[in-house]
């Protein structure tokens, strides 16, 4: 394929925001492109007083710098679209741009991401404060005074960006800059009265981190739990109801028996059936009626029946189904603002005198700004790649490949099969044979055979140690056995495959990781270092290659490794909900929990502590519930931990109940509800992400699925040379230097062409691109329907780029073509 060197005039002309027009091309100014003056929609201010003898030149620097503007802007558009950004929050002139350019980069996300981590560590020295953190009310008040100020510089950067009509458009920077007023008089305040105060608002800092650049899955999670709100309200409305019907049932059965303290009242009724919904207090809730009556056990095995067994797993249903028919609606939504996104880059990149396509040096151009730490190799095989038509321009269909194929990392394709292919016949025998060997079935077979003989063995040795020391001073010859096994075959793999192929395996990294730190195990016995007898425990770790033997195992694993990440941001989803929830309760609970409290609730006994002397012994009996407290974060979170287990939640519930207000209660059952909100979508999560995998690989049996995303393009040495040689005429001869190396090697080993590999690992968009492959089809001619509904009549474009439609998202500025 021949490489264009060719310049031309652009197709779209842009007016600036005073409407003066875009200067005339010229017949022949040196073949250089003259694009419209300001660059897209950006302005650029051009000296009008050159002489005469300099107007071409001064057109020429005009004309490349508008270029570079028009790059500039193209790369935007692909990042707002790889990003999900709303297309509205473009930056509109060169003021914008500026502002733009200094809020996207990760200096300003860094930036971001400390200031909001600074405002959430500050409620560890805040009162109710961690002991040792604690500071000084005039400290953290200014430290927090600090970080808002900061907050305030990164909001008037967005709204120089934005412009203030779309700041206050922008819902979530709305609501951010609301909770930043309302912390700002708050933190005055306390630095004004040197005293601290009720400050529930404490909990809305965690807006600060939701909204950091790094923070975009969390966003991603919460904006899917409030579009998952309806139907699990819904049905959480139906649980309520039947909780309310047996609860009133259950006071009238039961409230006749004064020995019964569950359901004396019509809200020990409701608050009792609530907690038995988590089986907390089964079967204790039962007894008392039981005992009276062992017919009464009817109406809990009816309740549990219908509430735990039947409606709460149709609201997992119900959930599941949602979160489907969500990721599908957000799968598509993604995709088609990625289409719009190219085609605005597109318009951006072709000329007037050829529309059908983008040549090498505008797509160099934008991949300059969109991947500045590409080499000039890589920009030219990123082009090759995505021109199918191996043409000197990639057309619109191509291009809308474009993030599939930017992505890619490129490498030359290897001659030789094997790295010990050009040494001596003897060393290559040897190394092939052995390269035949750690490839065959018998070695593997032989492998597994080893690590589950290693796992009885640890089995048996642990079984029969007694309590105490568990680690002798003397090094057990079991485990020196088989590191030497493990040893063995890690360098005869090692040697067999090569290095590089041998750490290219996720499970060759896994297996070298456990067998070094087997290494590093024994050593620490072998030196008596005991605070490093805890890798001793990591050997069992082996035991997880015996999963490879079968495929539905393989599949488990590879959808956990590819849920760690999404995993990850549910977690902190889940941590900033705790968050919220520490600070309500430190507000109204610390410091009412300690050791004896409680004497007047039913949970006295776990909060009770005593010592007394039986015989010539003194007996502490001690309940350890009183840890379980809202004295400051810390414990905070452990104690909201212990509510999302469940496991006898009740008696921290009851007693805290029993040192505040019945109102109490309200709390921890909204806690509860919450989680079980966040935990419903994490298991609904786990299993779209696992029914997916299986679905996409029954209907892609010979898919090729573990080796990811793989190119093969060949590129011949005249196109290299005509790289180097385009590079040079645009003043970027220092970029050569990977071209020039590749030229040398070609010339070396007397080859015209070179053959690179371009791979990437799969992701889940790859997969839904091939689940859902014929309805994509209907979803971009649907697309392209009501772009054509919504953008008014223009003057029609030229016959070549017919099927490129005029984009309504670009009314901010004027075209003429």
């Amino acid at each position: 394929m021949a490489v264009s060197m060719d310049d031309d005039v652009p197709l779209i002309l842009t007016l600036d925001d005073s409407g003066s027009s875009a200067s005339a091309p010229l017949d022949d100014l040196d073949r250089e492109e003259l694009p419209n003056e300001n660059g897209g929609s950006y302005d650029v201010i051009n000296d009008a007083s050159s002489p005469a003898a300099g107007e071409c030149c001064a057109q020429q620097s005009s004309a490349r710098h508008n270029w570079e503007m028009n790059y500039q802007e193209a790369a935007i558009y692909l990042q707002e679209g790889e990003d999900n950004d709303k297309f509205f929050t473009h930056p509109k002139n060169a003021k914008a741009l500026a502002a733009y350019l200094f809020a996207h980069n990760h200096l300003f996300y860094l930036m971001e991401l400390s200031t909001a981590l600074l405002l959430l560590l500050l409620s560890l020295c805040e009162a109710p404060a961690v002991p040792m953190l604690r500071l000084g009310i005039f400290v953290h008040a200014t430290l927090e005074l600090f970080a808002l100020i900061v907050v305030v510089f990164e909001l008037s950067m967005k709204m120089r960006w934005l412009g203030f009509q779309t700041f206050i458009r922008h819902k979530r920077t709305m609501v951010k800059t609301c909770v930043l007023f309302v912390q700002f008089i708050e933190a005055i305040v306390v630095l004004v009265r040197q005293t601290s105060h009720v400050r529930i608002t404490r909990a809305l800092r965690c807006i600060f981190l939701v909204d950091c650049r790094y923070c975009g899955a969390v966003r991603r999670n919460l904006r899917q739990i409030f579009q998952s709100l309806p139907p699990f309200i819904d049905i959480l409305l139906l649980l309520l109801f039947f909780m309310v019907i047996f609860a009133i049932l259950g006071f009238y059965l039961f409230s006749p028996n004064h020995s019964d303290p569950y359901f004396n009242t019509l809200e020990n009724s409701l608050v009792n059936l609530f907690v038995l919904l988590t089986t907390s207090n089964f079967p204790d809730v039962m007894m008392p009626s039981y005992a009276r009556n062992p017919w009464s056990c009817v109406f809990f095995i009816v309740y549990l029946s219908i509430e735990l067994y039947f409606i709460m797993n149709l609201l997992l249903a119900v959930v599941f189904d949602t979160f489907n028919d969500i990721e599908k609606r957000k799968f598509k939504s993604l995709l088609l603002h990625k289409r719009t996104a190219i085609q605005h880059a597109y318009r951006l990149l072709i000329t007037k005198q050829r529309p059908s396509g983008i040549s090498f040096k505008h797509f160099e151009g934008l991949l300059r700004f969109y991947k500045p730490r590409m080499c000039a190799r890589e920009r030219y095989l990123t082009f090759k790649a995505l021109n199918q038509s191996n043409t000197p321009l990639v057309s619109l269909k191509d291009f809308y490949n474009f993030y599939e194929v930017v992505g890619l990392k490129w490498k030359a394709k290897r001659n030789r099969e094997h790295w010990f292919d050009d040494l001596p016949r003897t060393a290559f025998l040897i190394f092939k044979g052995i390269n035949i060997l750690v490839n065959s079935r018998v070695f593997q077979y032989t492998m597994y055979t080893v690590v589950a003989v290693n796992g009885i063995w640890i089995l048996v040795e642990t079984f029969m140690l007694q309590g105490g020391n568990f680690f002798s001073r003397n090094v057990p010859w079991s485990y020196i056995v088989f590191l030497t096994i493990y040893g063995v075959e890690l360098l005869l793999k090692t040697t067999g495959l090569g290095p590089v192929e041998y750490l290219s395996s996720g499970w060759n990294l896994f297996d070298f990781s456990v067998t070094l730190f087997a290494f590093l195990g024994l050593m620490a016995l072998a030196f008596n270092m005991e605070p490093f007898y805890f890798i001793v425990v990591l050997r069992p770790l082996q035991l997880l290659r015996l999963f490879k033997l079968k495929k539905r195992y393989r599949n488990v694993l590879d959808t956990m490794f590819e849920l760690f990440p999404r995993m990850a941001s549910l977690g902190l989803t889940l941590l900033i909900f705790y968050y919220c929830f520490a600070i309500v309760g430190m507000e109204f609970f610390a410091g009412v929990v300690y050791r004896n409290c409680c004497n007047t609730s039913t949970v006295a006994d776990s909060y009770r502590w005593v010592n007394h002397t039986v015989g010539n012994k003194t007996v502490v009996e001690e309940g350890y519930y009183y840890l379980n407290n809202f004295d400051n974060i810390l414990n905070s979170f452990v104690t909201l931990f212990e509510l999302t287990v469940v496991n006898d939640w009740y008696i921290i519930m009851e007693g805290v109940t029993s040192q505040t207000t019945h109102w109490s209660r309200l709390y921890f059952m909204i806690f509860y509800i919450v989680t079980m909100v966040v935990m419903t979508i994490i298991v609904a999560f786990i299993l779209d992400a696992f029914v997916f995998r299986m679905n996409y690989t029954r209907k892609n049996q010979d898919s090729e699925e573990d080796n990811g995303i793989v190119l093969e393009k060949e590129i011949s040495k005249e196109e290299v040379v005509g790289i180097i040689e385009l590079y040079k005429r645009s003043s970027a001869a220092t970029e050569t230097t990977q071209l020039q190396k590749l030229v040398l090697q070609m010339d070396k080993y007397g080859q015209m062409s070179t053959v690179f590999l371009g791979r990437r690992s799969r992701t889940k968009s790859d997969l839904s691109m091939k689940m859902y492959e014929e309805e994509i089809q209907e979803w971009y001619e649907e697309h392209s329907r009501e772009e054509e509904s919504q953008t008014p009549l223009q003057e029609p474009a030229p016959a070549s780029n017919s099927s490129l439609k005029p984009l309504s998202l670009r009314q901010r500025s004027q075209t003429v073509i």
